[in-house]
């Protein structure tokens, strides 16, 4: 099977222009791709997550990757999938953000000896001479036609700024700048990006002629992959600091049965032919896949030490009601009042719900646990004494769990 071939069979193509000459530049090594990062946060997440896994693919079937961080294009910020304008970072923030990525992205890219490159649009953005890119760039873009990308219809609406209605000619200034540089002939993006990449494409060809190639291809579901960074506690990063290995383990252990052997296809390097036996499994096999994924995608991202400490502290959790590894949260001496705390006061504390009502209604209906033992009277409280040590379990529900220690 052909690496063009594995990555329709594992669901990672959606749209693309030249279909048979992008099948020969990646099946015989010769694409120099890349896909672009806004650095929004001082951490990549899993939304993230299947574009670091299609680099690393191609990469390993010779192609060469540019990871190319968006330090100019995030002073202005995609309007792509977006009702409202994005906050403003300064300069310093995204020098910061940039720098952090470049740490996580080598856990998935081999930038030794040029065989992946990190650059940054800064570089080229920050100094233009603004009547001179309209000139030599403007030119080239009709603003009717761009009014009809789906990324600038949806915030017509509630207001579409002209800085965020820049967005589209300057990441089609980037593909020009990565060809002319470096001889990048292929973008990859989500499918919320394919206007901004058909406007790369074009700009190529209409600035350089026709004799000029560049191709472009999305990602199937790569904004599904931006919902998939999202819980309802917020992102889940590839930062240790920020989501432990352990809780990121769970995240992928926890996903919906429906999406188990998506999830496997698109985002391990498990041979197709071992995670097509699994589409047979039911019942409790399902979970046995779920523990699969969420090991190899830990295993990826934090190594095999980290992937093997999460498994055994998740089957310890189910089987004893108590691991080392799992989320903590700390008590401290205020948070007692005369001596004790109520169950209200530790689901709130410990994050698993955002009020006291929620956590009232929560431990009514049955679904809190302390140590093991259902808690259903509201009046249930606690001594400090009893968080001593390792602390004490609590969950809300199967999958919200936390440990909670005595500061």
């Amino acid at each position: 099977m052909t690496v063009f071939e594995e990555l329709k069979k594992r669901g990672l193509l959606a749209q693309l222009t030249d279909e048979e000459e992008i099948r020969e530049l990646v099946n015989n090594g010769r694409a120099t791709f890349y896909i672009g990062f806004d650095p929004t946060a001082d951490s990549l997440h899993v939304g993230h997550f299947m574009a670091l896994c299609l680099m690393k693919r191609l990469q390993m079937a010779g192609n060469k990757p540019i990871a190319l961080i968006g330090g100019g294009t995030a002073m202005i910020g995609d309007p792509s999938g977006r009702s409202d304008m994005r906050t403003m970072m300064t300069k310093e923030t995204i020098e910061h953000n940039c720098e952090c990525f470049k740490k996580q992205m080598s856990r998935f890219i081999d930038f030794s000896e040029g065989r992946a490159l990190m650059v940054n649009n800064a570089d080229w953005l920050m100094d233009l001479n603004y009547i001179s890119f309209l000139r030599e760039i403007g030119a080239h873009f009709s603003v009717n036609r761009m009014l009809t990308a789906e990324c600038y219809k949806q915030r017509m609406e509630k207001g579409l700024s002209f800085l965020e209605f820049n967005y589209m000619i300057m990441q089609s200034y980037d593909f020009l700048q990565l060809y002319e540089k470096y001889g990048c002939n292929m973008q990859f993006g989500g499918d919320d990006q394919w206007s901004n990449m058909l406007g790369g494409t074009e700009l190529i060809r209409r600035k350089l002629g026709k004799d000029a190639y560049a191709m472009t291809i999305t990602l199937l579901l790569n904004s599904e992959g931006k919902k998939m960074g999202k819980t309802q506690k917020g992102a889940v990063w590839l930062d240790p600091n920020k989501t432990s290995p352990f809780e990121f383990y769970q995240y992928w252990r926890n996903v919906a049965d429906a999406d188990v052997l998506k999830c496997l296809r698109m985002l391990t390097f498990l041979p197709l032919e071992q995670i097509e036996e699994m589409d047979q499994w039911e019942g409790s096999q399902l979970n046995t896949a779920k523990e699969i994924l969420a090991y190899e995608l830990t295993n990826l991202v934090h190594g095999e030490e980290e992937a093997k400490r999460a498994q055994e502290s998740a089957r310890a959790l189910f089987s004893s009601g108590s691991a080392a590894e799992m989320p903590t949260s700390v008590l401290k001496k205020e948070d007692f009042v005369n001596g004790s705390i109520d169950i209200m006061g530790v689901l709130v504390k410990a994050g698993l719900t955002t009020s006291r009502s929620e956590a009232r209604r929560a431990v009514e209906q049955g679904g809190v646990t302390v140590a093991d033992e259902r808690v259903t009277d509201i009046k249930t409280v606690y001594a400090p004494e009893q968080f001593a040590g390792e602390g004490l379990v609590v969950r809300r529900g199967k999958k919200n769990f936390r440990r909670v220690v005595m500061e």
